[in-house]
């Protein structure tokens, strides 16, 4: 369980479909705000801090050009608001060998 405040773990996250789902929303959004056309491959971790909602500390892979990244996007949600915004995109690196695209 979360501290009220405190950055925590998400155990299994990379199966879980509303973290999917937020990742997706700050890879489109970064792609909105940046003019960029990163496409959203998986998420690899997870971190959560209960706030005024929750923010995720969500890392995750996308393809950028021909080159998979990884990326931390930092989301606050508030899903009885129905608000979503992303507050951070950056890359963090290149993802580990073995990471290409099958597409």
């Amino acid at each position: 369980m979360a501290t009220l405040g405190g950055i925590s773990q998400v155990d299994g996250s990379a199966n879980s479909l509303e973290i999917e789902n937020l990742a997706r929303f700050a890879v489109d959004e970064h792609n909105k705000k940046g003019n960029t056309m990163l496409q959203f491959k998986k998420v690899t971790n997870v971190k959560q801090q209960v706030v005024s909602g929750t923010m995720y500390y969500i890392t995750l892979e996308a393809m950028d050009g021909d080159k998979t990244k990884v990326y931390e996007a930092k989301v606050w949600d508030k899903p009885w608001m129905n608000f979503k915004e992303l507050q951070d995109f950056k890359v963090i690196g290149d993802a580990p060998a073995g990471c290409t695209s099958t597409a």
